[in-house]
């Protein structure tokens, strides 16, 4: 990933649309001090639409919505929260508090599992800190987030409508 360029100006913008109808934007800032990894490995996904057409597969009122999954651009939702890049990214925790609005990394059990799914909480989460990458944070758009993590969902908290997303650098 050393070929991805990336400063504190660097932005990532996610379209959001249900149905083909713009629920709006939602620009994150990166912490590229704090997690420089994390952030070459989103704005590399990005740049090559990896994310295009994936959705916020899991939403959790009070605590975050979840995307990033290629999995989740299929229809049968069997298999969303289960995909990733074909690689790992390597834990990189920092003092960064999980508050409302901050980008953290999924991951499983192993910390140093990331890979390409994300989430943004939309509530603190202080239990995550020093557990979970945080590498950066929303600057608009949490009206965006909140819209989606209302949303109806199924047992699996997965939307019943797919709740879309194509990402954007600059």
């Amino acid at each position: 990933m050393s070929d991805v360029v990336v400063n504190e100006h660097t932005r990532a913008t996610i379209a959001v649309s249900v149905n083909g109808e713009a629920w709006g934007d939602i620009q994150l800032k990166f912490y590229v001090d704090l997690a420089p990894k994390h952030v070459e490995n989103m704005v590399k996904l990005a740049n090559e639409k990896f994310y295009d057409g994936t959705t916020f597969h899991r939403v959790i009122p009070g605590f975050m919505i979840q995307g990033g999954d290629p999995n989740s651009k299929n229809p049968d939702r069997v298999t969303h929260g289960t995909g990733g890049p074909g690689y790992r990214v390597a834990a990189e925790f920092s003092q960064q508090p999980h508050k409302r609005g901050v980008l953290s990394m999924a991951r499983s059990q192993d910390p140093n599992s990331a890979g390409s799914q994300f989430f943004i909480c939309v509530a603190d989460a202080n239990f995550l800190d020093g557990q979970y990458t945080a590498f950066g944070e929303v600057v608009s758009g949490m009206e965006t987030v909140d819209r989606i993590v209302a949303v109806k969902r199924d047992d699996r908290d997965n939307p019943h409508e797919r709740v879309e997303m194509t990402v954007s650098i600059s």
